[in-house]
């Protein structure tokens, strides 16, 4: 452009290399970076679908790729959740998916009484601890600190 003027449809953002230099960020995650640091707010943070499509990868790919910025505590839990949702996030086994959103609906229930209700479904009390202790593992119990105790 003459004079250094920009198009209307131009943008004009800083990114730092720092994301070239993180350990353990594949060519993914690298680019699900890149395409969050483009984006001014979380208020207008892009959904999955747009984030494959922006990073030229399939929608697993980009969920993968936002899990391993998580893990690395590069995307904070909550933004990845509001972004991805339980149900697309295949760390989890269905058992603690449906655990999570039991412990949505009873913050507050005790393990005897956890244990009584999953009796009638034919899970065991390791197979609920399992699924606790995933729950915990991902960062998905934080918000729950009773639920918490009984993972431990």
């Amino acid at each position: 452009m003459p004079n250094g003027q920009q198009n209307e449809g131009t943008r004009s953002y800083t990114l730092s290399d720092e994301v070239f230099h993180q350990a353990g960020l594949d060519i993914h995650s690298q680019m699900v970076y890149i395409i969050l640091k483009c984006f001014a707010t979380e208020s207008h943070f892009p959904n999955v679908a747009e984030i494959a499509k922006l990073g030229r990868m399939d929608e697993k790919q980009a969920v993968k790729a936002l899990q391993r910025l998580v893990e690395l505590k590069i995307l904070p839990l909550k933004l990845f959740r509001r972004m991805v949702g339980v149900f697309q996030d295949d760390r989890l086994s269905w058992s603690a998916k449906g655990l999570l959103l039991f412990c949505k609906e009873h913050p507050r229930v005790e393990l005897h009484s956890l244990l009584e209700m999953a009796s009638q479904s034919g899970e065991d009390e390791e197979n609920i601890r399992r699924s606790l202790q995933e729950l915990s593992l991902y960062g998905y119990l934080d918000e729950f600190p009773e639920w918490r105790k009984i993972a431990t």
